[in-house]
């Protein structure tokens, strides 16, 4: 009677990755964001001379303030009361040209009485955190520092 022998095949080796071209690759994807990336404007550091107590009669600015409001959707007006224009409504864009204009003029108007330009401003609950910042930018960029945060609105 013939014996049945079972036949082994040879042990082969566990499979291996090499994986020395996949860190080229990471550090060239890493290399590639690096340099496609765009970089943001850094914020300024905003000189705000923010009132005191209760001003006096005395500390009074001989110019109308010019009065600034953010709504919860983002759009910025300037002026109160029937006056209010609507500026920048578009929250998508950091660049608030119509306010930055109307800033200029109105420290162009200070500047020619040798007054002291004085900005309020009024920010609703809902409203974007970097709205009030690019507004805060535009205030530096138009050298206005007296800034005063007011809860009446008009």
């Amino acid at each position: 009677m013939a014996r049945h022998r079972k036949y082994q095949a040879d042990e082969e080796p566990d499979p291996q990755l090499d994986i020395s071209s996949l860190i080229d690759v990471c550090f060239l994807l890493l290399i590639y964001f690096i340099v496609a990336t765009t970089i943001q404007k850094k914020e300024v550091d905003v000189p705000l001379a923010l009132p005191a107590a209760a001003p006096s009669d005395a500390d009074m600015p001989d110019i109308e303030p010019l009065f600034i409001k953010i709504d919860a959707n983002g759009a910025i007006y300037a002026g109160a009361g029937s006056s209010q224009q609507m500026l920048d409504t578009d929250v998508d864009s950091r660049a608030v040209p119509m306010l930055s204009d109307l800033l200029r003029l109105y420290v162009a108007g200070a500047n020619s009485g040798d007054k002291k330009p004085l900005v309020q401003m009024w920010v609703d609950g809902g409203a974007n955190q970097q709205r009030v910042i690019d507004v805060l930018n535009a205030l530096v960029g138009a050298n206005i520092s007296s800034v005063t945060f007011t809860d009446l609105v008009d």
